[in-house]
């Protein structure tokens, strides 16, 4: 296909998906009335997390933080316990970042054009072309995974769709034909709406309800569920953990994580690397000085993350006195007062 012909078929595409945009947009609480700050905040927390997971969280976060200036003065374990259990709380504190320089360098106001949005912390090409497209108007596309697949699949196009050579490839062909105005808001929304509705990731797309239908190569091709291609990604590491549930009379340990690295600054349960028997749990706890009594196991779990796997044994631990290595809370405290990493909710829920 050449890049003129190209164009055309998404310029016919973008045409027909505002048409049908309108017929079936789903009413989410960030498309009503969105202004740049409900946007990116929307577009941060969907990052590797279900629409239906984020509703509740938006809905609290806006609550409590409802524009710039309260976000940028939030205490850092105030944001993190907002944040609790959506993950990858690095987005969290990017946020944070980039609210505290749009007060210092843009007076509380987003920035609208994509190319400055992307200099703030946490926001790369994709959530600086939603802003600007969505809150401002501005003719920049937004390209995800979602978006990706249906222009692969729309084009025949095998390239590697994890490649950024292709992504970058993709969003500069849709920018040149983006409208401007409140159509660039319809434009993305109904790619990210088609995407993940109908030309879906897992299983065979719907191409019976599909408005590109007609215009899709691979669907003319009968190759709809061998695109997009993708490269192999790397196994995922697999790390054996022990999980201590420290307990000292009514209250537990917790402990803060470094600095830097994975859930870099987090609260967690005390653990031990490896896979422990009680006996060798009870000698690794009297080498750290504490005075073990009664262990029993409480159950198996593991949590995935991008790269690694924790696979997990967990382990009630009466503990006699409490350590001053750790900081000791009862259940209560703990779910009110601090966040801790989704990858041990498991056995949170087992605190009394």
């Amino acid at each position: 296909m050449t890049k003129n012909e190209e164009q055309k078929l998404l310029q016919e595409s973008l045409r027909r998906l505002l048409v049908w945009y309108a017929s079936v947009r789903r009413e989410l609480p960030w498309r009503i009335a969105p202004t740049p700050y409900t946007v990116w905040i929307s577009e941060i927390m969907l990052q590797q997390t279900r629409i239906e997971a984020v509703i509740p969280y938006y809905h609290r976060f806006l609550s409590e933080l409802p524009d710039v200036a309260a976000l940028a003065a939030v205490p850092e374990d105030r944001l993190l316990k907002l944040w609790e259990g959506l993950g990858y709380y690095s987005r969290a504190r990017n946020l944070k970042k980039a609210a505290q320089l749009v007060m210092d360098e843009y007076g509380g106001e987003l920035p609208r054009q994509a190319a400055l949005l992307k200099k703030l912390p946490g926001i790369g090409d994709y959530t600086a072309g939603a802003i600007a497209s969505i809150a401002y108007g501005e003719p920049e596309s937004a390209v995800d995974g979602n978006v990706l697949r249906v222009i692969m699949r729309l084009t025949a196009c095998e390239d590697d769709v994890l490649s950024q050579k292709t992504k970058t490839r993709i969003a500069e062909a849709l920018r040149k034909i983006y409208p401007a105005g409140p159509d660039a808001a319809l434009a993305t929304e109904g790619l990210m709406e088609l995407g993940e509705t109908v030309c879906v990731p897992n299983g065979a797309p719907r191409c019976a309800d599909c408005p590109l239908a007609a215009l899709c190569l691979a669907r003319r091709d009968g190759r709809c569920e061998e695109l997009p291609r993708r490269s192999e990604k790397k196994a995922r590491r697999v790390e054996e953990k022990t999980i201590l549930l420290l307990r000292c009379g009514e209250r537990y340990a917790l402990r803060q994580r470094p600095k830097t690295g994975l859930l870099a600054g987090m609260w967690e349960l005390p653990n031990l690397p490896g896979r422990l028997d009680e006996p060798a749990l009870r000698e690794a706890l009297r080498a750290q000085g504490l005075k073990p009594g009664e262990i029993r196991k409480c159950g198996e779990t593991k949590h995935i993350f991008t790269h690694i796997e924790w696979h997990m044994q967990g382990y009630f631990v009466d503990i006699s006195p409490e350590s001053g290595e750790y900081l000791w809370k009862s259940a209560a405290e703990i779910a009110r007062e601090h966040a801790v990493p989704t990858a041990f909710q498991a056995y949170l829920k087992l605190l009394k």
